[in-house]
């Protein structure tokens, strides 16, 4: 991502997302990656920074590469992590019907097992917040601590068997 292209980062997204599509037997959105992200400034002095979206009219992903304020490359978890992301609201209409996608508990879920899978690592259990008006985000916080925990057994287990 730091030295490749925007052209050479897109091409390897649709790469991506077409051995995705093929899996689930679903036809292959286009994607574009973009430069740096839109920032929303809202009432009240907050802001927002738009990673990716999708749209169900034109079957297509946009990314984003860069961050809004900084305009530093996007690491490579995050980026991956959005377009797994906004691959399953292409699955959600494509695959399952849907005539909007909407971020549930099971879109986050089907979202992380793709992210996962893609990189090979461990699928991490989530936690969940309820919000106002039957929202949802994850737990960040616990849900890594949860992991943290798994990871600290892990190393000591290593080193148990290890002798060290």
């Amino acid at each position: 991502m730091k030295e490749g292209t925007r052209e050479q980062v897109r091409r390897a997204c649709a790469e991506f997302v077409s051995a995705a599509a093929a899996l689930y037997g679903v036809r292959a959105p286009e994607v574009r990656a973009l430069a740096a992200r839109p920032l929303r400034v809202r009432d009240g002095g907050w802001q927002t920074e738009l990673f990716g979206d999708y749209s169900i009219g034109n079957v297509l992903i946009r990314i984003w590469t860069r961050t809004a304020v900084r305009n530093q490359v996007t690491s490579f978890g995050t980026f991956l992590s959005t377009l797994c992301h906004e691959f399953c609201h292409h699955l959600d209409c494509q695959k399952l019907g849907f005539t909007r996608s909407p971020h549930t508990l099971g879109f986050y879920e089907r979202a992380a097992m793709l992210y996962h899978h893609a990189r090979g690592t461990p699928v991490k259990r989530l936690f969940w917040i309820e919000m106002p008006g039957s929202r949802w985000r994850i737990d960040w916080r616990r849900t890594n601590a949860v992991q943290n925990t798994a990871d600290q057994i892990l190393r000591f287990s290593a080193r148990s068997y290890s002798g060290k």
